[in-house]
C-alpha cells in the first residue's frame, strides 16, 4: 500500500523559472539614478518620484546641470526614467529645468 506522503515523495519538483527576481524600489530608483549619470556625465542629486508601471518603473531623477556660485542659483533638470522590471533603462527625458532656489508657487 502506497501513502500519501510516499506518493508525494516520488513526484518530480516544480520546475524553476528562469525569470530573474524583481528588484526592490530603492535598488530600481538608484540603478536609474546611475544609468543616467552615465549618459548625461552630469551628477543625480537625488531620486524626488518613483511609480511602478505595467513594464517596469517610472522615476523622477534631479540633475545638476548648471553650478554656479551661490549655490541656490544652481540650475537643476528634472528627469523621469523609464526602465523595464529589472531596473535596465528603456527611455528617459527631461520635464523642466529651473534654479535651486525657486519656489514651486505659482
Amino acid at each position: 500500500m502506497v501513502s500519501a506522503s510516499d506518493s508525494a515523495a516520488k513526484r518530480k519538483p516544480a520546475a524553476k523559472t528562469s525569470a530573474r527576481p524583481q528588484l526592490s524600489a530603492v535598488r530600481v530608483a538608484s540603478k536609474a539614478a546611475e544609468q543616467l549619470f552615465e549618459l548625461l556625465g552630469r551628477q543625480p542629486e537625488g531620486v524626488t518620484g518613483l511609480e511602478k508601471t505595467e513594464d517596469g518603473w517610472a522615476v523622477q531623477v534631479e540633475v545638476l546641470e548648471l553650478q554656479r556660485i551661490p549655490a541656490t542659483t544652481d540650475v537643476l533638470g528634472l528627469y523621469e526614467v523609464q526602465t523595464d522590471k529589472q531596473g535596465v533603462l528603456t527611455g528617459y527625458r527631461r520635464l523642466r529645468r529651473y534654479v535651486r532656489g525657486a519656489s514651486d508657487d505659482d
